[in-house]
């Protein structure tokens, strides 16, 4: 699989670690997407997971690859096609002192279903599930409905809480007070917006941290994350501007460490409303039939993004086109999807084919902070969409304010993107494209209320399917009938960075968590 995984700087040659760290054993962060929730279960959003990362366990962990390992599961083995045997570590401790136990993993998995208004619920990953039982302490068996290989790579998703928290609110998590993991680190504080405080758990099973205290500052403007991390403020920071990235390459104080993302920005679109809110003729009146409904303007819309262009001017060539779900090597990708050529009169064709020679208007909706260069992507979209005589108008607003309004369906064609939490297809088969089934746990996050039988089948049949060879090519099939049927429009992948002072290293991620474990310093 081609991936970019490279780091730069002088640091690799001869990097001398900063004294004050060294002193301190203390590494300051600076994020670049704001954390909405401590509970580990309310939201499955990238940057609230990662924190959970960090003070709680699962039972099977990822690596930089997202290839599994063993995490609060020293083993996992099949016993029959619905039955799985999850041997659990000895002497592991929560942060209170507790022992953890199969029943903690019991009072886990019930009470993920049971987090209410979520925005995105982490059942994608529980709902395959029957039941689950405890042999002894360290034994349990688990059920489900039928046969489901991905059982371990969804349960490396769900972050285990003692039993002890089993009944706490979303709220006690955000206060602190239900913070209680088995994680290398401890919760100490979180201050909205500003700051999150850990401190090192020296009771945890695994490799000792690095560091004693973590802060992780919560920068989600770029021009400041840079600007403090080289003045020595930030010891590393996620998501590299890519107008400063060529600049930090060249400075001898700062590493640079890349690889390309599990994640796709793509356009979601309400394909399911006959009448869409935020499309109108070019005068602003209500169009009596939803356009985006039809193949051929969706068709027309995906011609008239210039990927190559976008990548280039917009992202600064840290992106990659995308044609499908995820990069071209990932499990369940397809070889037969490419990205979409950039074809104006071809578009223009379309949309007189569809009944709209002279277009329509439509209001792009976006984040303005969560990912790389989101509003610069949103109104080079709509510049590109005028071109084939779509009004475009753009508005964007806080990610905490978007995935609210998105989540309420308030949008017609909006900006998203998405990472690959399993590291292959179905993730992102299952909560964008599959059909709205909030008691299956399909299409968590299916904005635009996108709806195929004949993907839903082939998704459904994946998913039963134990033979790896077998799965991959009926993922791949699902992903094509979704994709060409337009679903979503991808528009690229984005390439994770993150850069360091001089004396501290990193293993760069697929998966674009920043984790303090991982940082290393180098002497």
């Amino acid at each position: 699989m081609k991936r970019i995984f490279a780091a730069t700087g002088a640091g690799l040659a001869a990097a001398v670690f900063l004294a004050s760290a060294v002193a301190a054993a203390e590494i300051t962060i600076g994020l670049g997407a704001d954390v909405t929730s401590m509970d580990p279960h309310y939201h499955t959003l990238s940057p609230n997971n990662n924190i959970a990362t960090h003070v709680f366990g699962t039972l099977i962990d990822q690596d930089e690859m997202q290839k599994l390992k063993p995490g609060l599961a020293e083993s996992w083995r099949i016993i029959d096609d619905s039955t799985w045997e999850f041997k659990l570590r000895r002497g592991v401790k929560f942060h209170d002192g507790s022992d953890f136990t199969a029943d903690d993993v019991v009072a886990t998995l019930a009470r993920v279903p049971a987090v209410p208004n979520s925005p995105a619920a982490f059942t994608i990953y529980t709902k395959s599930i029957a039941g689950v039982s405890v042999v002894d302490p360290h034994t349990m068996i688990v059920k489900t409905a039928g046969p489901y290989p991905l059982l371990p790579t969804d349960l490396s998703n769900i972050f285990i809480i003692s039993q002890k928290q089993a009944k706490a609110a979303t709220e006690d998590f955000n206060a602190g007070k239900a913070m209680n993991g088995t994680g290398p680190f401890k919760f100490a504080s979180w201050a909205r917006g500003d700051r999150i405080n850990l401190v090192r758990n020296d009771g945890y099973w695994g490799p000792k941290p690095a560091w004693d205290k973590v802060t992780f500052k919560l920068i989600t403007n770029d021009p400041s994350r840079v600007a403090a991390l080289l003045a020595g403020d930030l010891n590393a920071i996620e998501i590299v501007p890519t107008a400063d990235m060529a600049k930090l390459k060249t400075n001898k104080d700062i590493n640079i460490f890349r690889v390309v993302s599990n994640r796709i920005i793509f356009f979601h679109l309400d394909t399911d409303r006959d009448v869409s809110p935020f499309v109108t003729d070019k005068q602003g009146k209500p169009l009596d039939r939803n356009p985006l409904k039809d193949l051929r303007v969706r068709k027309a819309l995906s011609k008239a993004l210039n990927r190559p262009g976008i990548v280039d001017r917009v992202m600064e060539g840290e992106a990659i086109p995308a044609g499908q779900l995820l990069p071209d090597g990932f499990y369940g990708t397809s070889p037969n999807l490419k990205p979409e050529a950039y074809d104006v009169e071809g578009a223009r064709k379309l949309l007189a084919e569809a009944g709209y020679p002279q277009g329509f208007a439509i209001t792009i909706h976006g984040p303005n902070n969560r990912y790389v260069n989101d509003e610069k992507i949103v109104q080079a979209a709509a510049q590109m969409f005028a071109r084939i005589g779509v009004d475009a108008k753009v508005e964007t607003m806080p990610s905490n304010v978007f995935f609210t309004r998105a989540n309420k369906l308030e949008f017609s064609f909006m900006l998203v993107g998405w990472g690959s939490g399993t590291g292959e297809v179905s993730s992102p088969l299952r909560s964008l494209l599959a059909t709205f089934d909030a008691a299956r746990g399909m299409g968590t996050a299916n904005r635009g209320r996108y709806s195929n039988k004949q993907m839903d089948a082939l998704l459904d049949q994946a998913l039963a399917t134990v033979d790896d060879a077998k799965r991959e090519k009926l993922l791949q099939q699902a992903s094509e009938v979704a994709i060409n049927n337009l679903g979503i429009i991808p528009l690229h992948y984005q390439v994770n960075s993150w850069a360091t002072r001089k004396g501290v290293m990193y293993v760069p991620r697929t998966d674009e968590n920043t984790l303090a474990l991982e940082f290393k310093p180098r002497s």
